[in-house]
């Protein structure tokens, strides 16, 4: 299904040439990329491995301003978010490139792509937050690749949707450094990251980059701002779903963010270059839920696969059944207004608003349209 949005704004047109910003000139005439640990240093011309933040004579720029790969409406529980404005829907667009290399990418076509090309839609920030008001959203999310990549745009792009009454969401791998960290996120609602593994070993050899950046921008996130969180982990058979692993992921959740931080445990399918492996079976999502709540974990879920059980949200108190689930779509909704249960006044974590029923599991692309 695709809807049509008329888009009418002062200026429809893609930047390829927007002014970057978190960058700063190195004492051999190069220009350093200050926006993640990947500090690519580049000369005229130059691309930063992400591909879209490029230099371009004295200064950088952002080639994908006002350019997306699409814009969709979203079950809020696809980011995965189960916390967040249950069974509302949502805004969700992205751009082209990415600041992490992984094997397994899931969206390589879009994460991976060096053609502009593929950014066939475009859009200000106006208009994508007019158009989520048209299409009934509650939130729009920067996802498919890392919105960290395209984060003057996205950022452009939260401030119009919150003055509209729109939350923003950004999904993501949490590969930046601490300066950008702090203000992109400023501008967001909810995030969830993407934490890959449990071992350096995993991200340097897999993705390309380190374990470290990542659990800083987590900790941040849980401890110094009010952005709701939470975490998503993609199992892949042998490479990161030992129990030893999996033990030491829950105890760091645990001990050093909140035993209330929800974890997604989602299901690996054989992609881009690591296609020589099983798809993850139910059983070891199912191995791996029972862990984290074994080490203390109160909202643990499985995704990517039909386990009502484990796309459930349950009372940390009393155990009643508050949210039950089948994939993306609510079955079941047992929650106060404020978001308590109803069996025992015990508060679930996360951000609540009286019920309006669920999105479930449609899913639309929205075309943007000049009248």
């Amino acid at each position: 299904m695709t809807t049509t949005i008329d888009r009418r704004t002062v200026d429809e047109r893609p930047d390829e040439h927007h002014p970057a910003r978190w960058w700063h000139k190195l004492a051999d005439g190069r220009i350093q990329c200050d926006l993640c640990p990947r500090d690519c240093k580049l000369h005229d011309g130059q691309r930063g491995l992400c591909f879209v933040r490029r230099r371009k004579g004295e200064a950088m720029v952002l080639a994908t301003y006002g350019r997306s790969s699409g814009f969709c409406v979203d079950p809020i529980e696809k980011k995965p978010l189960n916390h967040f404005y249950p069974g509302s829907s949502v805004f969700s667009f992205g751009t082209a490139g990415c600041n992490l290399a992984c094997k397994f990418c899931q969206n390589w076509d879009i994460s991976k792509s060096t053609e502009m090309d593929r950014l066939m839609d475009a859009a200000s920030p106006t208009a994508i937050a007019e158009a989520a008001l048209a299409a009934g959203c509650r939130s729009v999310a920067y996802t498919y690749n890392d919105p960290v990549i395209f984060a003057e745009y996205a950022i452009d792009t939260a401030i119009a949707c919150r003055a509209r009454g729109l939350a923003n969401v950004a999904v993501t791998a949490g590969y930046i450094h601490a300066e950008p960290r702090a203000e992109f996120f400023a501008h967001m609602d909810a995030a969830n990251v993407d934490l890959k593994a449990f071992s350096e070993e995993f991200y340097f050899r897999l993705t390309g980059a380190h374990l470290a950046p990542v659990l800083e921008t987590l900790e941040y996130l849980v401890h110094e701002t009010d952005v709701w969180t939470e975490i998503t982990t993609l199992l892949i058979p042998t490479r990161n779903d030992s129990d030893a692993e999996l033990r030491a992921l829950c105890r760091w959740i645990a001990g050093r963010l909140r035993p209330d931080v929800p974890l997604h445990f989602t299901a690996f399918h054989p992609d881009y270059k690591l296609d020589d492996l099983p798809a993850t079976p139910p059983s070891t999502l199912a191995r791996a839920r029972r862990i984290a709540i074994e080490e203390g974990l109160q909202y643990v879920y499985t995704g990517n696969v039909h386990d009502r059980e484990g796309g459930s949200t349950f009372c940390p108190r009393c155990h009643a059944l508050l949210i039950e689930r089948d994939w993306h779509r609510i079955l079941r909704y047992d929650l106060t207004d404020d978001g308590r249960c109803p069996h025992c006044t015990q508060a679930i974590a996360g951000r609540f608003e009286p019920y309006r029923g669920s999105f479930g599991n449609r899913r639309f692309a929205v075309r943007m349209a000049r009248r």
